[in-house]
């Protein structure tokens, strides 16, 4: 097996830990007076996009940003509640750069990037002090420094947080760094505009089209480079954790103009959701990992055990994670967490009416807290009351937003009863390929934070979204952008009259004719809610041969009923969300499919990517590095067509294992 020609990944040579630097030390550079000459589009306007256009604005480079809210706040990286990893060691418990890397690598299954990921532990620190510069508030420690706690598959407390909503702070420090630009003129802020297609001439991104979501206009905007930072492609799924207009569209578009998609079919299965409650929902919501740290995931040992929960005594109860896997117990990664979580309730075990559900209990945390603020307070004979009740004040102030949003949601007070929840779909690990410098394979066309692919392999840990996104953005693209930029110097701003900006607008306005001419009796929305019944039944949790290929066919025919029978009510030349709606699910079909095929090429299981097939006789995932060590990143060739270029991945500096966490 060998890396196809077509990829080059351009990973610096050296020692791993020495790369970054060296590479930092020799990279190109752009003189300040030519970076005020040069624009440079970032589509997206989340942690990695608010931080990425911010830094380089700063640096000088004239900036548009695009954000498809009416405000960058609104990006769905404020729904990040547990918090950000980085080696700082503040515990003292054996962190190290080398064992945030290597926590990655093998939360990953073994199917990242090494010089990548390395990198991303190497500038975890810098992060955290960028953040604490800008004022967000991380929670701290009596002693005054910032506090930590654990996550799934590690066994070192790393994340920082800022009580169970740390991606809304980080997000609130990044907007602040962005409108500073904005308001000295360095970056043009394009709120509600979506990015519709990119524009290439002589085979080099040059621009996008865009269009104006409040009045309708399509528009075209040219740039020297052009940053995707769009998010994941979750709701594909229709059901999921993601902000209802999180989409697919501007890295799709991307893909069938040239850059590759990358295990389009890894996607990460979340633990620890509040169950669904019924065919009216239309978004699922994510109880953070962080509860994890101290709650305790449990199901009855008797089967279809229909008493309540606080009447279940504790030798009828099946901590299973703590069972199964004693090393990590309930802080074992998310695909494995979810997987048994699945398992048990298949199995007959479930709880709550749905009986798709576990409990989640705080019950010994809240009293191994009260007992700590007994002994802290010098309270002799303390009630049993008020333990319970200084140990619940405790959980509050470490838990307390997210205890708040389950019981208004669900009517149940978590500080009384378990909570009880069930897994979700919620990051995707696939994306656009890129390589070192986060380039796609369309040059001047870069994807960073969750839009590409490339930091977390098969499975995602906890945490280090955040870091990805704002590593990406602060840290890496002011460095990796220059490579290219050096050489643009002399391109002068490209006149958006040119026949490759008609072109792409045309084409743009053409597809938005078609929907809304088509005048069936499908809502866009009952399309998308095949499409997820589809993925989740058959390329979700679990997937086998059989499924994959039905599903494969099934979609085929749900877009040609898509594009016969969907009915987009409303005008082109308008405001008119239904609109958008059906390009984005027009889009999520043609994905659908490609993460399928991918799923059926993938004959081995890793991570999130579980293969009923491929399994050992404990039901953990079965991987065949010998044929499936590489990235799959898929080049589109046509309509359902596309072709396979591999990158192998080569671990120097690791020893592959099978993933135990026992």
């Amino acid at each position: 097996m060998a890396t196809s020609p077509k990829l080059n990944a351009k990973i610096p040579d050296g020692p791993l830990e020495d790369k970054w630097t060296k590479y930092r030390s020799t990279v190109a550079l752009v003189n300040p007076a030519n970076k005020r000459k040069l624009e440079i589009i970032v589509v997206g306007t989340g942690l990695a996009g608010a931080s990425a256009a911010a830094t380089l604005a700063e640096l000088g480079y004239s900036v548009k940003a695009f954000c498809f809210q009416d405000s960058a706040r609104r990006a769905h990286s404020i729904a990040a509640q547990g918090g950000i990893n980085a080696a700082k060691n503040y515990q003292n418990d054996g962190d190290s750069t080398y064992r945030l890397f290597y926590d990655t690598i093998k939360g990953g299954d073994y199917r990242a990037r090494e010089g990548n990921v390395y990198r991303l532990a190497q500038v975890s620190a810098s992060i955290i002090d960028q953040c604490v510069a800008q004022g967000v508030p991380f929670a701290r420690e009596y002693g005054g420094l910032l506090s930590n706690r654990s996550f799934g598959g590690t066994q070192v407390q790393r994340t920082f947080y800022a009580a169970g909503q740390t991606g809304q702070q980080l997000l609130l420090g990044a907007y602040s760094g962005l409108q500073r630009q904005v308001g000295l003129g360095t970056v043009k802020m394009y709120s509600r505009h979506e990015m519709l297609d990119v524009v290439v001439i002589d085979g080099k991104c040059r621009g996008i089209i865009a269009r104006n979501l409040v009045t309708g206009e399509v528009e075209r905007h040219f740039g020297h480079a052009v940053l995707l930072c769009t998010g994941g492609y979750g709701n594909v799924f229709y059901l999921s954790t993601n902000a209802m207009g999180s989409n697919v569209t501007a890295a799709w578009k991307a893909h069938k103009k040239g850059a590759f998609f990358g295990n389009p079919c890894f996607t990460q299965i979340h633990p620890t959701c509040i169950p669904v409650s019924g065919d009216h929902q239309s978004k699922l919501t994510l109880m953070s990992e962080s509860l994890r740290n101290d709650g305790r995931i449990w199901v009855p040992k008797k089967k279809d055990d229909n008493r309540p929960a606080n009447q279940i005594p504790e030798d009828e109860r099946d901590y299973y994670l703590e069972r199964r896997y004693p090393a990590f117990g309930n802080l074992v990664p998310r695909d494995i967490a979810s997987r048994a979580a699945k398992e048990r309730c298949d199995a007959g075990y479930g709880v709550g009416t749905s009986k798709m559900a576990v409990y989640l209990d705080y019950s010994a945390a809240i009293q191994r807290y009260g007992k700590g603020e007994v002994n802290k307070l010098n309270i002799h004979d303390a009630s049993a009351e008020k333990i319970t009740e200084l140990g619940k004040a405790v959980v509050k102030e470490k838990y307390g937003n997210l205890f708040d949003m389950y019981k208004q949601i669900t009517g149940e007070d978590p500080y009384e009863v378990p909570m009880r929840i069930y897994p979700a779909v919620h990051y995707t690990m696939g994306g656009l390929w890129v390589d070192y410098n986060l380039m796609t394979t369309v040059p001047g066309l870069y994807a960073l934070g969750e839009a590409n692919f490339s930091d977390h392999g098969a499975n995602r840990l906890g945490a280090s979204a955040l870091m990805q996104g704002l590593a990406d953005g602060y840290f890496v693209i002011p460095y990796t952008i220059g490579a290219y930029l050096a050489n643009e110097i002399r391109t002068n701003a490209i006149p958006t009259d040119h026949p490759a900006f008609v072109e792409a607008e045309k084409q743009v306005k053409d597809r938005i004719s078609k929907l809304v001419s088509i005048k069936g009796k499908t809502s866009p929305e009952a399309f998308h809610k095949r499409l997820g019944k589809i993925m989740w039944d058959k390329c979700g949790m679990a997937r086998n041969e059989a499924g994959l290929k039905e599903a494969i066919s099934e979609i085929q025919a749900l877009k040609k009923e898509f594009w016969s029978d969907v009915r987009v009510m409303g005008d082109v030349d308008e405001f008119n969300p239904e609109l958008d709606k059906a390009g984005r699910v027009a889009d999520f079909i043609e994905l659908g499919e490609l993460m399928c095929r991918d799923a059926l090429n993938r004959n081995e299981s890793c991570g999130g990517h579980f293969r009923e097939e491929y399994q050992t006789e404990e039901g953990e995932a079965l991987r065949d590095d010998e044929n499936y060590m590489y990235v799959a990143a898929w080049e589109h060739a046509g309509e359902s067509q596309w072709e396979l270029h591999k990158e192998d991945l080569v671990y120097e500096n690791i020893k592959i294992a099978q993933r135990s966490y026992k």
